[in-house]
């Protein structure tokens, strides 16, 4: 039986068939040829004895047939993120035990391969890898996605056709139901497609109804490497191709907010901007609402299949996470974050789920009396001061961010009598008396007990490649205070010295007072 996102794309290609579903580059697809190429490409695979696959390459319209044939072939698929080190991505082949990858367009290899097929479609290729492993599907399991963690380490989250479908149909619900979206017809991704958000919500919810989806390689949108951003080219390339809809980060949309104060604004046609991967600061959402970026948050995790709960036109508290979806339940068990309806197979390896058991998210939150969620930071990395009072760091962070001065900050103070920060400047050209002055102008909304009193000057920004920040940008914080040792060490002893130079040097403990 056909699963419900490509039974919508075939209806679509029999009733509208000329109507355009994919726009690339340099070609576009209607639906008709989009399910042509489902087919043709499915076919092909049901062929070559795949039972799972690896799926590398940049976004394309390639990466999504490729996608959307290996479903209806019956491959478990694993989309390989291209901002993995080389040494995850191994890890995640021998743990997945894959056979082949996928590989769409002309892209550097990331392992040895034993032989590279061409598959009916052009750029589109099998590189079969040397494993001897059976290459038997795994049970029950449409989609592996690959989440880096906060350890550096990637775990496999097994998700079910079911699931993908269930979330799915659930955004479109939330997202356009009780508005006439006649003319809200296009969605651009912004984020990887290996990123289970932007597959899911990104690709699958503007398929499944009959929408167009805009897929660019990432130097097109000026995003390169793992966190590099050139917002002028991401503000051209909105403005030629006139999306209805996005998904951001929280460092994008502090990026938008910014250029539209500056006079260069986002493109009239966006209508909807999801934003989720890491917690925004309410201020942020509050200064995109001011200069008319209509802007939604989100929250979700790849082991409910992605999004759990989200703000929308028609249900919207600024501050919370929006309500949960509706084939999700949410409760809060001593303050933590539970969910139960959609949750994933079991990591790969482990135990399985069931699909009744409350999931134990690891955020801290709250629920208001209208059913709005709220995050206030995570269980783990909860700071509990020496006088006993317990801070969220998200929180203390969320505010920093927001300096100009500041690019990336981690608050840390567990068991100590004050809160720090280790701070990566927003430039080399930055000083530190000028970070200081962000930080004491933020202490004053902040109570005694968060304020932070010294800083530490990073030697490197935070980012995947280093393993110092996960794919969807939250901090690996034990990662960092390894790294950081000594001049930690050095904040909460009697010793602390200041440098002389008006240039900060890197790993040097400054004081705010």
């Amino acid at each position: 039986m056909m699963n419900k996102i490509l039974a919508a794309i075939y209806q679509h290609a029999s009733s509208t068939p000329e109507k355009i579903a994919l726009t690339g580059q340099t070609t576009q697809l209607t639906y008709a040829q989009l399910a042509a190429q489902i087919d043709e490409l499915a076919t092909w695979l049901s062929t070559q004895n795949i039972g799972r696959a690896g799926l590398w390459g940049e976004n394309s319209i390639e990466w999504v047939v490729a996608d959307l044939a290996a479903w209806k072939a019956g491959i478990t698929l694993v989309p390989l993120p291209r901002f993995f080190s080389r040494t995850q991505l191994q890890h995640v082949i021998a743990q997945a035990q894959l056979p082949c990858l996928l590989v769409c367009g002309d892209i550097e290899q990331i392992t040895d391969i034993s032989e590279r097929k061409n598959s009916p479609l052009a750029s589109i290729y099998l590189d079969q890898l040397n494993v001897t492993d059976t290459t038997a599907a795994i049970t029950s399991v449409a989609k592996i996605t690959f989440t880096s963690g906060t350890t550096g380490t990637p775990k496999g989250v097994c998700l079910s056709t079911s699931a993908l479908e269930n979330v799915t149909l659930a955004l479109a619900e939330r997202i356009y139901s009780g508005i006439n979206t006649s003319d809200l017809n296009t969605h651009l991704n912004l984020l990887p497609l290996s990123t289970l958000l932007e597959n899911v919500a990104g690709v699958y919810v503007p398929l499944y109804l009959g929408k167009r989806v805009v897929v660019l390689p990432g130097a097109a949108l000026g995003l390169t490497g793992s966190s590099q951003l050139s917002l002028p080219t991401l503000l051209q390339t909105l403005h030629q191709y006139q999306p209805n809809s996005l998904i951001v980060l929280p460092q994008i949309l502090q990026g938008f907010v910014a250029a539209s104060a500056q006079g260069f604004g986002l493109p009239a046609s966006l209508w909807f901007i999801a934003v989720g991967g890491a917690r925004t600061p309410v201020v942020l959402i509050e200064q995109a609402r001011a200069v008319k970026i209509p802007v939604y948050e989100g929250y979700g995790l790849s082991e409910c299949a992605s999004v759990v709960s989200l703000n929308s036109p028609v249900a919207d508290k600024i501050g919370s996470v929006g309500k949960a979806l509706n084939h999700v339940d949410i409760k809060i068990d001593n303050g933590v974050i539970k969910v139960r309806g959609n949750v994933f197979n079991g990591y790969l390896g482990q135990a399985a789920q069931t699909r009744d058991e409350w999931l134990d998210t690891g955020d801290l939150g709250y629920i208001d009396g209208e059913g709005f969620v709220f995050i206030t930071g995570r269980q783990k990395n909860l700071l509990i001061s020496s006088f006993g009072r317990n801070i969220s760091p998200e929180w203390i962070e969320a505010e920093l961010s927001l300096c100009r001065s500041i690019a990336q900050v981690m608050v840390i103070g567990d068991s100590q009598p004050f809160c720090s920060a280790i701070i990566v400047p927003a430039s080399v050209e930055i000083i530190a008396e000028q970070i200081a002055q962000d930080i004491r102008r933020i202490n004053q909304h902040l109570p005694d007990y968060a304020r932070v009193q010294k800083f530490i000057v990073a030697a490197d920004p935070f980012t995947p490649a280093n393993q110092l920040l996960t794919d969807n940008g939250r901090l690996r914080r034990a990662a960092i205070l390894g790294q950081y040792l000594n001049a930690i060490a050095a904040i909460y002893s009697d010793t602390t010295t200041q440098p002389s130079s008006s240039q900060q040097p890197s790993g040097v403990v400054y004081d705010i007072f």
